[in-house]
C-alpha cells in the first residue's frame, strides 16, 4: 500500500452481485448451479428477472434490486460505491446491444472505480471463483478518493 491507497478488508464471506443479460440468463444459471455450495456461503445480490431465476432454481436467498432497464445496474452501482459490494459477476450479451447501455458501462466503470473483481463470463467467472483468496479475507486496495473530493472546482 502506499499513500495513494487504502485498504478495505474483504470478509470472507464475500457480497456478491449475480447479474445477466436476456441471453445470457441461462449461462448463469448453469454456473450457480455448478457453485451452489460455494454461492451458499456468501451474501447474493441480483437484478430482478436474474435474482428471481437464481431464487427459484437454486433456493438460495438472494436480495433482490429492479430490473437492470429499470434501475438495477444503478442500484448496483450505487451498492458499489457504497462500499457493498465486493465481487461482480456480469454475464453480459457482447453481440445484443441493450437499450441501458449507459447503465452498464456506468456499472463497470464502478467496479473499476473501486478495484472490485469482475466477471463477465464462465471463464472469467470460474477463474475469479476458483481463486483461494474467495474464502479468505482480503486487503483490496482503492485510491484515496480524500484529494479527489475535496478539490475546487472553477
Amino acid at each position: 500500500m502506499n499513500d495513494d491507497t487504502i485498504t478495505i478488508p474483504m470478509q470472507e464471506r464475500k457480497r456478491i452481485a449475480l447479474v445477466a443479460h436476456d441471453h445470457k440468463k441461462r449461462d448463469l444459471l448453469h454456473w450457480a448451479r455448478f457453485n451452489k455450495e460455494r454461492l451458499s456461503k456468501h451474501e447474493l445480490w441480483a437484478t430482478g428477472t436474474t435474482g428471481r431465476l437464481l431464487a427459484s432454481e437454486l433456493d438460495l436467498y438472494i436480495h433482490r434490486l429492479q430490473s437492470g432497464p429499470l434501475g438495477g445496474d444503478q442500484q448496483l452501482g450505487a451498492k458499489i460505491a457504497a462500499g457493498e459490494i465486493d465481487i461482480l459477476i456480469f454475464f453480459w450479451d457482447p453481440l445484443e446491444p441493450m437499450p441501458h447501455d449507459p447503465d452498464v458501462r456506468a456499472l463497470l466503470r464502478l467496479a473499476g472505480v473501486w478495484n472490485i473483481p469482475v466477471a463477465t463470463n464462465r471463464s472469467s467467472a470460474d477463474f475469479l471463483f476458483s481463486s483461494p483468496l474467495m474464502d479468505t479475507t482480503y486487503p483490496r486496495e482503492v485510491p484515496d478518493y480524500e484529494a479527489y473530493r475535496q478539490r475546487k472546482v472553477g
